[in-house]
C-alpha cells in the first residue's frame, strides 16, 4: 500500500533531553551498550514520549538510566542528527544542568559503565553526536572553576560566605561572569545579570572582588569595564550595584568610575 502522508514527509526534528551533571569540578559521562556509537562516551539522556514536556522526560530517563532524582535548571537547545538503522534524521536537543546531590549512581541496561571526568580535561571529540561535543564546549567555558579559590576570593568579600557548587553554575548560566587571572590563578571576578522592570532594561552587578594581594593595580577596574561593555551590548539602560561602606577602595572605584550613589534605602528580607 502507498504510503502518502505528507506529514510523514516532512524533516521535523524529534526532541531529545540530555543531563549535564557535574558534581566537584567533573562532569558525568555514561558508556552506551546501544547503536549507534555502542561502546562511545555519551551524556545521560535520551527522547521525550507522547505528550511528555522536556523536564519530564529528563526526570524520568534519569531515574530510568542512573535510578536518581534530578533537579534541573535549562541551559540551551543544540540542532544535531542521529541515525537509526542507517538512516540519519533530525533532532532538537535540550541540554539541563541536572543537580543529583549525593545520590549514588546505579546503572540499567543502556550504559555498561561511567565516569567522572574533570571538566578541565573534557575533551568533546570524545564524546558521542555533534550536539553533544558543542555542549562539552560549552560546559569547558562556562563550568571550569577551580572552586575552593572562588570560594577563598568570596570569603575575602565575605567571611561568613557558603559557596555552593550548583548555586555557582546556575548563577552562570543566569547572567555574564567575568574573571581574571594571574598565570593560570583566579585572582578576581564579578557578575552581572539582567532585571526587566516595568520602567527599562537593567542589569545588576554582583560579588565584584579582587583578591587583596592584587588591589591598587587597576584589575578591578578592568572586570568593571567588562561587565559595563556587556550590559550595553545586552542593550541595558541602568546598571546598579550596592557596596558595603566599609569597602574604601571599591566605593572610590565605582563613583570615579561614573556611578551614582542614589539616595534610598536598601531593604532585605530573608525568606524562610
Amino acid at each position: 500500500m502507498k504510503d502518502n502522508c505528507e506529514l510523514c514527509a516532512f524533516n521535523n526534528p524529534k526532541c531529545t533531553v540530555t543531563a549535564v551533571i557535574i558534581r566537584d569540578g567533573k562532569i558525568l559521562l555514561v558508556k552506551r551498550t546501544e547503536e549507534p556509537f555502542r561502546g562511545k562516551w555519551d551524556l545521560p539522556g535520551g527522547y521525550l514520549n507522547h505528550l511528555e514536556t522536556p523536564e519530564q522526560a529528563l526526570k524520568r530517563e534519569m531515574k530510568e538510566e542512573l535510578d536518581v532524582e534530578a533537579d534541573l535548571c535549562f541551559i540551551i537547545s543544540i540542532p544535531g542528527t542521529s541515525v537509526w538503522k542507517d538512516q540519519e534524521f533530525a533532532i532538537l536537543c535540550h541540554f539541563y544542568l541536572a543537580d543529583l546531590g549525593e545520590q549514588d549512581i546505579k546503572l540499567n541496561r543502556e550504559n555498561s559503565s561511567y565516569g567522572w571526568v574533570r571538566v578541565a580535561e573534557l575533551n568533546p571529540r570524545e564524546i558521542t553526536f555533534a550536539a553533544n561535543q558543542e555542549m562539552a564546549g560549552l560546559v569547558k567555558e562556562k563550568f571550569n572553576f577551580d572552586l575552593e579559590r572562588v570560594r577563598e576570593l568570596m570569603r575575602q568579600l565575605d567571611s561568613s560566605a557558603v559557596v555552593k557548587e550548583q548555586v555557582l553554575y546556575r548563577a552562570v548560566l543566569n547572567g555574564h561572569l567575568e574573571q581574571i587571572f594571574d598565570n593560570g590563578k583566579l585572582i578576581g571576578m564579578g557578575w552581572i545579570f539582567l532585571r526587566q522592570t516595568a520602567l527599562r532594561k537593567q542589569a545588576v552587578i554582583e560579588d565584584m572582588i579582587m583578591d587583596e594581594a592584587y588591589r591598587g593595580r587597576g584589575l578591578g577596574k578592568a572586570i568593571l569595564e567588562k561587565l559595563v561593555k556587556w550590559a550595553a551590548e545586552q542593550g541595558v539602560e541602568m546598571i546598579e550595584l550596592t557596596s558595603s561602606p566599609k569597602r574604601i577602595a571599591a566605593n572610590e572605584l565605582y563613583k570615579k568610575f561614573g556611578f551614582n550613589l542614589h539616595p534610598t534605602n536598601h531593604y532585605l528580607y530573608k525568606v524562610k
